[in-house]
């Protein structure tokens, strides 16, 4: 479920996995793969040893009206836009006990790219760690050290409600094991909680 993060360009902004049987993100009309921004981050740590760096995102760009209602899909009852067709497919676990995050859900990823080109448009976004400016942009969300952070331990605990049987995905651990080790900006001090 995505929860309320904030940020230096927005406020408040929704970020998290909406969809139990997947691994995609939203970071409010970005929609892109956790494994994708996993990825991305441990290419980027060695980097970040001599300050700056850059790189692209894939994400998908869902306007608000095309969107739909999380809540309302979670429930069954509007599963209008393009969250009601994920949900359509993955329907939330009949057994509340069941509302866990699948660690396998990056193998979802064939079925949702097809629905989400059907509701947004791909972009290729920048991705900057400017270290004088003690800021992570995503995109036109940009976040100090200690909130990029928390988008970081929200990946790594799989968000709320947890990785289920609390095993993460490979691509999750090798993300966690390089951040952790790079010992330079954005990841100063980073450990799991």
């Amino acid at each position: 479920m995505p929860l309320a993060f904030d940020s230096l360009s927005h406020g408040k902004i929704a970020f998290g996995f909406f969809n139990i049987e997947t691994d995609l993100l939203l970071l409010n009309r970005y929609f892109f793969f956790a494994s994708d921004l996993c990825r991305y981050l441990v290419e980027a740590a060695p980097y970040l040893q001599a300050g700056d760096w850059e790189t692209a995102l894939s994400i998908v760009r869902i306007e608000d009206d095309r969107v739909g209602d999380l809540m309302g899909a979670i429930h069954g009852v509007d599963l209008r836009g393009f969250i009601g067709a994920v949900y359509r497919r993955f329907p939330f676990p009949p057994d509340p006990a069941g509302f866990k995050q699948n660690p396998m859900g990056f193998q979802t990823r064939s079925l949702l790219e097809p629905i989400l080109t059907d509701y947004g448009r791909t972009e290729e976004i920048p991705v900057r760690f400017l270290k004088k400016e003690n800021e992570v942009a995503i995109g036109e969300y940009c976040f100090d050290q200690e909130n990029f952070q928390e988008l970081i331990f929200y990946i790594w605990q799989g968000g709320y409600p947890r990785w289920r049987d609390g095993r993460r995905p490979d691509y999750v651990e090798a993300m966690k094991q390089s951040v952790e080790k790079a010992g330079c900006f954005p990841f100063l001090g980073i450990k799991e909680r």
